[in-house]
């Protein structure tokens, strides 16, 4: 460790070092600990990439654990969800562990502490504990049943255990201080009734502990050097410490803090995104404007590009905002060097070349990726028919607009060069087709003479284009900072009502439907598009990833 110090990027890091140097431990045990209730969003992949990065950094392991212990909430769904998230992160856990693997000795531990005259049961309702619990700057209220005996209490207890008892009728409260500065210690809440079945334990179980209570319990058990929480636990690390200090653990941990991520546009409240895939409001947890790692994963983000960004945004003591830029930056960076080029016409309008020559197909080369030199060529086809993107085209051109228009020249990407002479409309004055001549000495896209043009037009040909299904998405809200929202109104307000346009009648070129779902490719001239979870080969979908456009790099300076 003679050059640890050269390695250090954050205060965490620094602790290991120290820790080691000084023969505390011999490598860190960390842990991942999410709650089976949800899926897991990118703040949880900020946990991911931390835990089991110090882990991977300092030769140590990181358990993968599930804190199963509310089981009105959870479910084998999520914990399989959870399990493929990581593993799709590119990480592997040392040990698989659930909370409910220590349920027995959770509860030995409570009898211990019982037996202590450390903790009571208590027949107050939730409202009257909230309500006696005191502010911040008042003092709570000792409950009238804070007195029990040791042998009332055990009785009590064993009875709650049995199933004797309603639900919120009693609950498992720690002795400690009801005049505590820290409101967390005073008295706070170890187990309470649940008379539900739980997905690993079935109904051996009538009573379950509350996470404060277990949290510490379980990195004694197994031996977490480091249990590394975000901010919102620092107020509970005296009672982390208070449990682990009141009965005989085979080990002691220690608690760390860390900003949580907070992303721009986004909630992630598993509570609110519950309520954005209950009401329907997304098609599901792995709907790509969700900021789940599923979300992502099928909106056609890398888990390499997400690693990056996590690492990049670094490990402070303070939360803050992160533009959601800053990780489409590093994707589009991966993308760039990455996916292939293809062609694909989202509004079409038809493009007839009147002098083209009768049943003639021509097949012409394309670069795959000009930024890989391995990437190869394709061919592509063209004939008297091909269809534009509608946006490419202007009656009356404005300034500026140097695309198709009545006696203008463009250049087709790959091919030939092509003059608009006529415009064909429908009944209702709509254009529904142009008709255009080629230069035929134009192959490839340059003119025999010389001359030069200022479009360049990506297209398909009518003979082999495949109909697809194009989802564009956008930010799912339109407040950039969720935790600012206007007082009396709620996230659902600011819903952005085009947080998904999904085109139909999109052309895409012929190889594209062969593409497995999650493929990632560039959209010439419209962004970065991947296959998405449905895609078949009879019916193709895409998913717009990210656009062209880095307004990130821009503003900061930087080249993507």
């Amino acid at each position: 460790m003679a050059d640890a110090e050269s390695i250090v990027s954050n205060f965490i890091e620094k602790i290991i070092i120290n820790d080691m140097e000084s023969g505390v431990i011999k490598a860190p045990v960390t842990r991942f600990p999410p709650e089976p209730n949800g899926y897991l969003h990118i703040g949880h992949a900020k946990s991911i990439c931390l835990n089991f990065g110090l882990a991977e950094q300092f030769g140590g392991g990181c358990n993968l654990r599930f804190d199963d212990t509310n089981p009105a909430k959870e479910e084998t769904e999520y914990v399989e969800s959870i399990m493929n998230d990581v593993k799709w992160l590119g990480f592997q856990w040392t040990n698989l562990c659930h909370a409910s693997d220590y349920f027995d000795r959770f509860y030995e531990w409570a009898l211990d502490l019982i037996k202590a005259g450390k903790a009571y049961v208590d027949d107050q309702s939730s409202e009257e504990i909230r309500r006696n619990r005191g502010t911040l700057t008042q003092p709570g209220v000792e409950s009238p049943y804070r007195g029990r005996s040791v042998e009332e209490n055990l009785d009590l207890f064993d009875r709650m255990a049995k199933g004797e008892f309603d639900e919120g009728s009693k609950v498992l409260r720690a002795k400690i201080d009801m005049a505590s500065s820290n409101i967390n210690m005073r008295d706070p809440v170890m187990y309470r009734i649940l008379k539900r079945e739980h997905y690993r334990t079935g109904d051996k179980w009538r009573v379950y502990p509350m996470y404060d209570y277990a949290h510490g319990y379980e990195d004694a058990i197994e031996g977490v050097t480091h249990s590394v929480c975000t901010l919102e636990f620092q107020d509970h690390r005296p009672l982390y410490d208070w449990f682990i200090e009141n009965v005989n653990v085979p080990h002691v941990p220690r608690q760390y803090e860390f900003a949580r991520l907070n992303l721009s546009y986004t909630v992630m409240s598993k509570r609110r995104l519950l309520e954005l895939v209950a009401s329907k409001i997304v098609s599901g947890w792995d709907d790509p404007r969700m900021p789940t790692i599923s979300g992502f994963r099928r909106r056609g983000y890398t888990p390499s590009s997400i690693r990056r960004f996590c690492r990049e945004i670094g490990v402070a003591r303070a939360d803050s905002m992160v533009d959601i830029e800053f990780l489409q930056h590093f994707l589009r960076e991966e993308l760039n060097k990455t996916a292939l080029r293809v062609m694909a016409v989202l509004r079409p309008l038809k493009v007839t070349l009147t002098n083209w020559p009768e049943n003639f197909v021509d097949e012409l080369p394309a670069d795959n990726n000009p930024e890989d030199e391995n990437a190869g060529t394709r061919t592509i086809k063209m004939g008297r028919e091909i269809y534009i993107d509608r946006e490419d085209f202007m009656e009356e051109p404005v300034k500026g607009f140097f695309r198709l228009a009545p006696g203008r020249e463009v250049r087709l990407k790959h091919a030939y060069m092509i003059t608009c002479t006529d415009v064909v409309k429908d009944a209702a004055g709509e254009v529904v087709e142009l008709r255009c001549a080629a230069d035929i000495e134009s192959r490839g896209g340059n003119a025999p003479d010389g001359r030069k043009v200022k479009g360049t037009l990506h297209w398909v040909w009518a003979g082999d284009a495949v109909p697809a299904k194009v989802n564009l998405y956008a930010h799912l809200f339109t407040l950039r900072n969720m935790s600012e929202m206007e007082e009396g109104k709620d996230y659902r307000d600011y819903l952005n009502p085009q947080s998904l346009v999904a085109l139909e009648n999109a052309l895409l070129e012929p190889s594209l439907a062969k593409a497995k779902p999650l493929d990632n490719f560039q959209f010439l001239r419209h962004g970065y598009f991947c296959a998405d979870t449905d895609m078949t080969e009879a019916n193709p979908v895409f998913n717009l990833t990210v656009s062209l456009k880095d307004s990130w790099a821009k503003e900061s300076g930087k080249q993507s």
